[in-house]
């Protein structure tokens, strides 16, 4: 068994990590890794960084990843989007997210395939957040193409807590943390309530989210248990994407809306729970899942008379769980650390279904399924120590998913089964105790919506339509080097590429994902990390990536592929008490046509926060989009119609803004 520790300055106060089956604690930012990590591409996020960070919306946890951005195109209840690695993920689709081993993506999704909403979160219950780009270790699978991240919610409290917070736009977020110790261990408990109007001219948001955490943590069968509940409802008006054209013509605000009538609800409940001993870890977990979803992306193109809302619904439960294993062997003197694991998950769905509607009224079926989805995997992973400074690891892994769907047009109905094998291999060398460097390789997947894989006829126009595959394989590399002096300096560098065989686009018109050709992406992100002192610390990030279909004509640009993802952080302990932080974000233009000819402008915003603290209160003041940016969070092109327009619509520009300058005073009480 191996044990690190080590001390760090600025907002790296400490750090620990246990081997065997890993377990950590981490406080600050940990992007070092020097004799942990598989690659130069991954690292760890703690506490201490989540709570300093000055966000709009909790999914700006996975803003913490180097190299990747958080925007929003539709409400505050929605899935956000997601870029990195020349991706515009739409609200998930090839990266990989779990929260204490449940999987967060959701497959054959009402909305868009892998599904990721991260509104369940309570950002004061997560301890550390694990996060790897590429997809390089056997436990790594579907929707990990582009990377994953694991949330790992907190097993003890540094104080009870509870917290109001309040903002422009009639922003109002309370949260409690607490715990107690009961036989064996400790109960947790963390709630939030959030109500925000929002900046837009023509709606209020009314957002009413609910999060709620209980959590048991102990010991059991000579090992460590956890047993959480997590429940989450939110509802929701939205302030969608719309036309540039309805701006420059003066029919609307940038902050209005063409169609006021549009948003929707959605509940998660979970219970999970994790035992762990020295060398065995099994998780298993239940989610019930629902959403209600209202959009408009096109207004009045396919029906002029009542419009182009549609309602989206989902409604599932998810079963599974994993079971980890982990060994240690010696064979010709070379020390040999093996895990093996098998999972299954299951998916069903009771409805899946897409309506034509009028201001949240249904007009007309055009398509409801209900579908099971079952996946089986098995996986191997050896991580070889040659010698003192060099590392090998090897990897397999095994999937299976089987579907079966009926729908209310019968010729969709049907079953599919597909499997893949991956293979991933890593290699990785110490030259002293300040630098590493690594090279890896990697196959993984992503699975397609079920009812594509069974298709028939198009539910529209009862045309035939050709069938996707079920598991859609992907292949990538990267070579790395990091330097870590962990009192001064920390900074990594990879350079990757990664082949998909078929891209998923967003459609913009349809509020939906589908298939596309193949892929290849290829670029360089580096990380930079620098503790001045005990009070002032620098970062900075970027990434630059060249994304292409795999098709000879010149009509091979990723709609939404994004090339420049940059930011920088400054943060100042004026004093003991007085805490500050300043950052700035940058996504770069993005293509938004596949001949390369239409682009989005790029997107640059600053938020900032100070605080001061006492031994048992705390106040803080945030002004997010300092400069009161007007830049966009998202960027399509396609065809809507506004009233009066030619029965073919107008190609145009459809955006969403970022929310204006917005001030935001929070006062926490701590026991």
């Amino acid at each position: 068994m191996k044990k690190l520790a080590f001390i760090t300055l600025g907002i790296l106060p400490f750090s620990y990590a246990q081997a065997s089956i890993e377990k950590l604690t981490v406080y600050g930012h940990r992007d070092s890794l020097i004799g942990e990590s598989i690659s130069a591409s991954s690292g760890i996020i703690g506490q201490g960084e989540i709570q300093q960070r000055p966000m709009l919306r909790s999914a700006e946890l996975l803003e913490l990843i180097p190299g990747m951005a958080v925007t929003q195109h539709s409400g505050s209840g929605k899935a956000n989007q997601y870029f990195i690695r020349g991706f515009n993920l739409d609200h998930g689709t090839d990266f990989a997210t779990n929260i204490d081993g449940m999987p967060i993506n959701l497959p054959s999704h009402g909305h868009g395939q892998g599904y990721t909403d991260l509104n369940f979160i309570i950002p004061e219950s997560i301890s550390s957040i694990n996060y790897q780009k590429g997809s390089y270790s056997a436990t790594q699978g579907d929707f990990s193409s582009a990377g994953s991240a694991n949330f790992n919610l907190i097993d003890t409290l540094t104080h009870q807590q509870v917290s109001l917070s309040i903002g422009e736009d009639n922003y109002k977020r309370a949260t409690v943390l607490a715990s107690t110790d009961v036989t064996k261990g400790k109960l947790m408990a963390a709630a939030e309530w959030q109500g925000y109007s929002g900046p837009w001219d023509d709606i209020n948001e009314a957002v009413n989210k609910k999060n709620a955490l209980l959590r048991y943590v102990g010991k059991a069968f000579n090992g460590d248990f956890t047993l959480s509940a997590m429940a989450y409802h939110n509802s929701w008006n939205s302030a969608d994407q719309i036309p540039k054209r309805a701006v420059s013509q003066g029919l609307i605000s940038q902050l209005g809306s063409l169609d006021t009538s549009l948003g929707g609800n959605s509940s998660r409940y979970s219970l999970s729970t994790v035992w762990q001993g020295e060398n065995l870890k099994v998780n298993a977990y239940a989610i019930s899942y629902d959403l209600d979803l209202y959009s408009n992306f096109s207004y009045f193109l396919n029906d002029p008379v009542n419009g182009d809302q549609f309602n989206q619904k989902d409604s599932r439960k998810v079963y599974g769980g994993e079971f980890n294993y982990q060994l240690d062997t010696k064979m010709l003197a070379i020390n040999m650390q093996h895990t093996a694991g098998l999972a299954l998950h299951h998916t069903n769905i009771d409805n899946v279904g897409l309506y034509n509607t009028k201001k949240r009224k249904r007009l007309s079926t055009v398509r409801q399924d209900d579908l099971n989805q079952t996946s089986y995997s098995a996986h191997w992973g050896s991580k070889l120590f040659l010698s003192t400074n060099l590392e090998a690891s090897l990897g397999i892994r095994y999937d299976y998913y089987n579907v079966d769907v009926n729908s209310n047009i019968s010729a969709n109905s049907g079953s599919q089964n597909d499997d893949l094998v991956s293979l991933k291999a890593s290699l990785n060398y110490q030259f002293t105790d300040l630098v590493a460097a690594y090279a890896n390789w990697g196959q993984s997947f992503h699975s397609n919506d079920a009812r594509g894989a069974t298709i028939n006829v198009d539910p529209v126009t009862l045309d035939k339509s050709e069938q996707v595959d079920l598991l859609v394989k992907s292949e990538g590399a990267e070579i790395g080097l990091r330097f870590a002096e962990p009192k001064t300096f920390n900074l990594s560098a990879a350079l990757w590429w990664l082949n998909l065989d078929s891209e998923l686009l967003f459609v913009g018109d349809a509020g939906n994902t589908e298939p596309s050709d193949a892929s290849e992406r290829y670029g360089i992100e580096m990380s930079a990390y620098y503790w001045v002192n005990n009070s002032f610390s620098l970062d900075a990030e970027a990434s630059f990536t060249h994304s292409r279909l795999s098709i000879n004509n010149v009509k091979n640009y990723i709609e939404g592929a994004v090339p420049v993802v940059a930011s920088a952080g400054l943060n100042w302990h004026l004093t003991e008490q007085w805490q500050s932080s300043l950052r700035i974000r940058h996504i770069g233009k993005r293509t938004l046509t596949s001949d390369g000819e239409k682009r989005s402008e790029p997107l640059t915003v600053v938020n900032s926060s100070i605080s001061y603290q006492q031994t048992h209160w705390q106040v803080e003041f945030e002004l997010l989009n300092l400069f009161n940016s007007r830049d966009h969070d998202i960027d399509y092109y396609y065809s809507s119609r506004l009233p009066n327009e030619p029965i073919d619509g107008v190609e145009d520009n459809h955006f969403h803004p970022i929310e204006p300058r917005t001030a935001r005073l929070s006062f926490s009480l701590l026991f």
